[in-house]
């Protein structure tokens, strides 16, 4: 798979509190660009169906790794393109360093598109991370 970016924040919260947000599907919509809704049809376990509400369509996605505390990575297939999101959590001091990697790979024709694909996953995502670090600062002021 091609990277299309990486990202890295730190959280002021440990990383049980912190790993515990991250896979809290009910919640994901908040810090997640463009996505309206986010259900778990099953437990943070690898296999599990993950359900993405965006521009009101439903996109499926699969937990394909779990590392329980630690890291876990959502596959998405759409077509011809597959994106693997992989959140880290790792305890920094008294708080959390957060990790993201989005790869991103296309088969047949598509690949022609990559740079594109992938350019338009970096725009829409890569300040997924600034967007989760500020829930736990608007949790302190809320």
């Amino acid at each position: 798979m091609t990277t299309a970016f990486t990202a890295e924040t730190t959280v002021d919260q440990p990383v049980g509190t912190v790993w515990d947000r991250l896979v809290d599907w009910d919640t994901a919509h908040r810090w997640m660009p463009g996505v309206e809704a986010v259900r778990a049809q099953g437990p943070v376990a690898p296999g599990t169906t993950v359900v993405f509400t965006a521009r009101g369509k439903q996109r499926p996605a699969t937990i394909a790794a779990v590392d329980p505390g630690r890291s876990v990575t959502l596959r998405s297939v759409q077509g011809a393109v597959t994106a693997d999101y992989t959140y880290e959590c790792v305890a920094q001091g008294r708080g959390t360093l957060v990790g993201l990697v989005a790869d991103c790979s296309m088969t047949g024709p598509t690949r022609l598109l990559g740079p594109v694909i992938r350019y338009a996953i970096r725009r829409a995502d890569g300040g997924q991370l600034a967007a989760f670090a500020a829930t736990f600062t608007t949790a302190r002021q809320g």
